[in-house]
Formats: structure tokens, C-alpha cells, sequence
């Protein structure tokens, strides 16, 4: 029990003795002078002053001196004094009689002394007397005892009463480094579950008790102002409060200016940082260094923080050791990892588990993984059970979790959502859930969405070749927007549309980046435009790609080029071919050629 005494009246008189550890201790005073100041009291004491044996109890409570403190304080005791019943209460409770030791309390607090009322009230408290433990400690709250008002708010906020705050605050404005630090998360629960315009209020109001307990050496403050900090951008200030956070022992605060450091490219010092970190036990910074290690290529010592941070509790560390494993191609330790961790309800492993366990055709199996995975928030997972569903032909299953998956901003979920409206003929909800797939990176989604919004477009009128019009629609933006990812159709689009106002540089350039990429209409567009340009030659080049990757009219026009040329047997062949690709029309047009050819080899 803190040693206690009537801060309000008896501070100066040296009556008071100071709570352990919550204030910082006095300078010492001189040997001789001390002893001096002890000598005048006792004699102050045997000759009846009980004030003076009041101060020299106090003074020897101080020292450890309990059998000399004792006699003296019973003495001023019986004389009435409210700060000697308080101190001896103290001495009592400290040589085990905690009941004498309320007895004394409950006289000096009757009297008026607040700190005899902080500690009857804790007493009554540790008892599970709450009842008289708040009548007490409210008596010292309300005297303004800052100890009193601090227990106080804990009991009522043990039992989830309102009014813990008040005292709280109240405790906090006096100094009470905790209660501010308490205060302060009480602020940052409340602004969790506030309006925008409250939990901002609340945000600022927070920062400010956590700065006030950090200054006076609370280190969680200290580590909470410093992530309010860096979420802010103030990454300065916030490395600042984690390293005096840190220095005074808190693991997290160290493993969080590792990643600070780190993300100003200094990884030697923040692997300083995780290692103080990780050796106090702290999992998230046993991760980070397992992680340096195997981007290092030192998968032994990755491997051997991975399983720290596993002992740490860190559920992460079974996840990593499966990557890990999964990398190098040991599947059976990469299961068992994904498991575990799975198990402990890790939703990325659970699905990473789905996944390895469908790509060994254990679809029975993934399946519950996946939804596992997905009811735990997995984006992925929802997404994953979408294809599950629609590979087995259950497209209303599948639908439900596309959607949920792009409800949480899934690009390629919102594109499958987008392709089924789209088939249900709901433009509106399709162009919706496109532009979210485009917006989120999409190739196909942009080209969807361009292909949507060309369909809208009102014809142009045309353009003479070579005259380029600056002006680009919405949907020629989608259009390149999936080119430049390196969507084909979109490449041949963005060619079309450039060839269409005059650009044919821009249209070349596109042509040839999909026919190079592999399409077929790609090059059979590009040799279009070769020969128009006189370029008949590398036409003929890009049209027998086009023909060899199955694109009928390109055979027809090899064919042309071989009859022109002469060379009937090879302009046959082509035509041959012609007619076996099509379309109806091209084949046609084949045939009559194929027959003509004929005709003029055999005549």
C-alpha cells in the first residue's frame, strides 16, 4: 500500500509522506542537516508536541523505519492528529495488518483527510466490497485527491458506468499521467463509433491527453501519439515518440519505427529496431525480420523468425513459414503451415490453403476453405468461390459472391458482375460495376466499358486521311486505357479509331503493339495499312501471320497478292484457305477466285 498522508494541509509541514512512485523523489538532504532536523523533532515529541512526533513518524515511514515510526505516530494518533491516523494506517497495512490499518483510515478519513479516504476505498475494493469502495473513494474524488479521483473512474469504469470519464478527466487535468492515457483511448473508442464531425473532435482531443501522459513517461501514450502521427504524415514527430517509446521498453513502439525506418530505405537500422523488438517478444517484428531475411535469400534465418513470431502468438508466422515453403517448392510443409494458421483463423491463409488444395483437384476440399476464408472478410476468397460456382455451371451462386467480392472493391469481380448484367440487358448496373473494374485496374473492365460507351456514340463523320483531330471521347480513353495495359482487342480498337480520324502513325504504332503481342486482326490490320501506304512487301508479312493464326480475309488478300504477282499455285493455296477460315462472305469471294486460278493453271 502507497505510504499516504493530507496533501492539502500538510505537504509543507513535512507531514505528508509521498504515494510511491508517483511523483518524482525530493533531493536528499545533508547528512547533518537531516539529522539535526530528526534530533529537534524527537525532542520536540517527548516533551508532548505532537505535531513533531506527527512530522518525525512520517519521516521514519519514509525511511523503512517502521518500529521507530511506529511509537511516534500512535502518540500523535491519541493526540488527534488526522495525518498521523492516515500515516499509520500506511505502516500497518505494509507490516500485514490490513484490518488495524482501515480502522485508522476510516478515523482520518471521518476527519477529512482525502488520502485516508483513497486508501479505505481501495481496501474495500480489494475485498469486493464496491459499494463502500466507491463511497470512499467518491470522498476523496470530490476533496480533489487526484489518486481518489483515478480510482474512482476505474471502478466505474469496471462496471461500465458513464460517469468514469468524468473522473477521469479529472484525474488527468490534475497530472495522473494514466488517467489522461486512459482518457485518451476512452476519446478514441468513442470517436471510433461517432459521426464524421465528433470522432474528429474526439481524434484531436485524444491526441492531446496522449501527448500530456507521454510527456510525463507513459509510453504507450507515447507509442499511440506516434501512430496518430504517422497516419497523419507527420513522420518526423511520430519517429520521435516511438524511439522515446521504445527506449523505455515497449516492444511495439520499437517494431513500429523498424517499418518507419524501413520505409525511408534504412533497413540496417530498423532491423536494429525489430530485433529489440522481436527478443522482448513482440511477433509482428519477429515477421519483419524473417521477412529482410528471405528477400536477403537467408531462408534459414527467415524460416527460424518465422517460427518466433509463431511462439510470440503471431498467427502471421504459420502464414509466412507457408510462403516460404511454398516457394521452394515444398508443398506437404506449406499445407501444413497454411493450415495451422488457417486454423487459428487466418483468413489470407485459409484461402492461400483453398488454392493449394484446388490446384491439387481437391475441389471438395477447397471449398470450405474458401468460404471460411470469405466470411472471415477474405476480398480474395469471395471472389475465388465466385469461380468455383460458375465452373460448375451455378451461375446464381456465383453471381452472389462476385458481388460481394466487388462490393469490397474487387476489380475482377466487379468485371464478372458487369459481364452478367450486361447478358440481363441492365446497362445502368453494368456500366456501374465497369467503371468500378476499369477504375480498379482492369484491363478487360476498361475495355467492356469503352466497347459499352462506343456502342452510345453517335456516328462521326469522316475524316480526310492525314488530317488528326485532337479530340478523344470517353470511350476512346477506356479504350487506351486497356491498351496501354496490354489488352489486344483494346490495341486494335485504339489503331481503328486513330486510322479513323487520320492518325496513321498512332494507328501503326497500336496495330503493330497487338499484332506483335499476338493478335490476328492486330496484323491483319496493320498489313491494311502497310499496303495502303505502298508498303505491299510487309504487308504480305503481317497477312500470313494473320492467316496462320486463322484470319480469313488475310488469306484472301495473300491470295490476291500471289494472283497479281503470278504466282498462281501459291495465291490458290491461300485461297484454299481463304475459303476453309471464312466468314460466309470471305469465302465466297474465295472460292471464285480459287476457281478462276484454277482455270488459269489448268488452261
Amino acid at each position: 500500500m502507497d505510504v499516504m498522508g493530507d496533501k492539502a494541509t500538510l505537504f509543507e509541514s513535512g507531514r505528508f509522506v509521498q504515494p510511491a512512485g508517483t511523483e518524482p523523489a525530493r533531493d536528499e538532504l545533508a547528512d547533518m542537516g537531516e539529522a539535526a532536523e530528526e534530533t529537534r523533532l524527537a525532542l520536540a515529541a517527548q516533551n508532548g508536541d505532537a505535531e513533531a512526533a506527527s512530522v518525525l513518524g512520517a519521516m521514519l515511514l519514509r525511511r523503512g523505519d517502521l518500529d521507530g515510526a511506529e511509537p511516534q505516530l500512535r502518540t500523535a494518533t491519541a493526540a488527534g492528529d488526522r495525518a498521523a491516523a492516515n500515516n499509520l494506517g500506511v505502516l500497518l497495512h505494509q507490516r500485514g495488518y490490513a484490518e488495524e490499518a482501515a480502522g485508522w483510515w476510516r478515523i482520518a478519513a471521518v476527519a477529512g483527510s482525502a488520502a485516508a479516504a483513497h486508501a479505505l476505498g481501495r481496501y474495500h475494493r480489494e475485498r469486493g466490497d464496491e459499494p463502500a469502495a466507491e463511497y470512499w473513494l467518491r470522498q476523496s474524488a470530490e476533496q480533489g485527491h487526484v489518486l481518489g479521483a483515478y480510482a474512482l473512474a476505474d471502478l466505474l469504469e469496471h462496471r461500465g458506468d458513464a460517469g468514469a470519464r468524468h473522473w477521469l478527466r479529472a484525474a488527468a487535468e490534475r497530472g495522473h499521467r494514466e488517467a489522461a492515457y486512459r482518457l485518451a483511448r476512452a476519446l478514441d473508442r468513442a470517436a471510433d463509433h461517432g459521426d464524421e464531425a465528433g470522432a474528429d473532435a474526439g481524434v484531436t482531443e485524444a491526441e492531446q491527453w496522449y501527448r500530456q501522459a507521454a510527456a510525463r513517461g507513459h509510453r504507450r501514450a507515447a507509442l499511440q501519439l506516434g501512430a496518430i502521427l504517422e497516419r497523419r504524415g507527420e513522420l518526423k514527430e511520430a519517429g520521435r515518440w516511438y524511439l522515446t517509446s521504445a527506449k523505455d521498453g515497449e516492444p511495439r513502439a520499437a517494431c513500429a519505427l523498424g517499418f518507419l525506418l524501413r520505409d525511408a530505405g534504412d533497413t540496417e537500422s530498423a532491423a536494429v529496431w525489430w530485433l529489440r523488438a522481436a527478443q522482448e517478444g513482440d511477433g509482428n517484428a519477429a515477421n519483419a525480420l524473417g521477412a529482410l531475411h528471405a528477400e536477403r535469400g537467408e531462408t534459414q534465418t527467415a524460416e527460424r523468425w518465422y517460427r518466433a513470431a509463431l511462439t510470440a502468438g503471431d498467427d502471421n508466422g504459420a502464414y509466412n513459414l507457408a510462403l516460404l515453403c511454398a516457394e521452394q517448392g515444398r508443398t506437404a510443409q506449406a499445407e501444413q503451415w497454411y493450415r495451422q494458421a488457417a486454423y487459428a483463423g487466418h483468413r489470407e491463409a485459409a484461402n492461400a490453403l483453398a488454392i493449394l488444395l484446388l490446384q491439387g483437384g481437391d475441389a471438395t476440399g477447397a471449398e470450405p476453405w474458401f468460404s471460411k476464408a470469405a466470411e472471415a472478410g477474405s476480398v480474395d476468397a469471395a471472389f475465388n468461390l465466385g469461380i468455383l460456382y460458375a465452373g460448375r455451371g451455378e451461375e446464381v451462386m456465383a453471381l452472389r459472391w462476385y458481388e460481394r467480392a466487388a462490393a469490397a472493391g474487387h476489380a475482377e469481380a466487379a468485371l464478372q458482375v458487369g459481364i452478367a448484367r450486361l447478358r440481363e440487358g441492365d446497362e445502368r448496373e453494368a456500366e456501374r460495376h465497369l467503371r468500378c473494374a476499369a477504375g480498379g485496374g482492369s484491363a478487360e473492365g476498361a475495355y467492356r466499358l469503352a466497347t459499352l460507351l462506343d456502342a452510345r456514340r453517335p456516328p462521326e463523320p469522316a475524316h480526310e486521311l492525314g488530317e488528326i483531330v485532337h479530340e478523344k471521347t470517353e470511350c476512346e480513353e477506356w479504350y487506351e486505357r486497356a491498351a496501354s495495359q496490354g489488352h489486344r482487342r483494346a490495341q486494335v480498337r485504339v489503331g481503328m479509331l486513330a486510322a479513323a480520324r487520320g492518325d496513321v502513325v498512332e494507328a501503326a504504332r497500336w496495330y503493330r503493339k497487338a499484332a506483335e503481342a499476338g493478335s490476328r486482326n492486330g496484323a491483319f490490320n496493320l498489313g491494311l495499312l502497310l499496303a495502303r501506304e505502298g508498303s505491299e512487301p510487309e504487308a504480305a508479312v503481317w497477312w500470313t501471320r494473320a492467316a496462320d493464326a486463322g484470319h480469313g480475309r488475310a488469306a484472301l488478300r495473300l491470295a490476291l497478292v500471289y494472283a497479281r504477282r503470278g504466282e498462281l499455285a501459291e495465291g490458290q493455296r491461300w485461297a484454299d484457305r481463304a475459303v476453309a477460315l471464312g466468314p460466309a462472305e470471305v469465302a465466297e469471294r474465295a472460292g471464285r477466285l480459287r476457281d478462276a486460278l484454277r482455270q488459269e493453271l489448268s488452261a
